[in-house]
């Protein structure tokens, strides 16, 4: 099953059912992994979700997770959290620079 990660959108941000139809996905699970907080949208004054393009990435990984591992979408968020830190601390060590402490984000 393919996986769109950009469409080539100049757009600075997406309605969700602009965004759920770049990524492929029912509007209403984007809903549900909004309320999840596996998806962070801008929400408008009127409550209306806009979401950047490139978080099409970030639902892309979320969507291998659950889809590829059969990870529970609880799982899936521990696991992009896990990855989150994962690429600060690589960041840190490759800048040479003391890796900020912080509490796991399960706690």
């Amino acid at each position: 099953m393919p996986y769109t990660l950009v469409r080539s959108a100049k757009t600075a941000r997406l309605s969700l059912d602009a965004f759920a139809a770049d990524a492929d996905v029912h509007p209403e699970l984007l809903r549900r992994l909004v309320n999840l907080g596996l998806i962070d949208p801008y929400v408008d004054s009127a409550g209306q979700f806009w979401f950047s393009p490139t978080q099409l990435s970030t639902l892309a990984r979320a969507r291998r997770l659950h889809d590829g591992l059969g990870l529970n979408y609880a799982a899936v968020g521990i696991v992009l959290d896990l990855l989150a830190r994962i690429d600060e601390l690589e960041a840190a060590v490759r800048s040479g620079r003391r890796p900020a402490r912080r509490s796991p984000p399960w706690t």
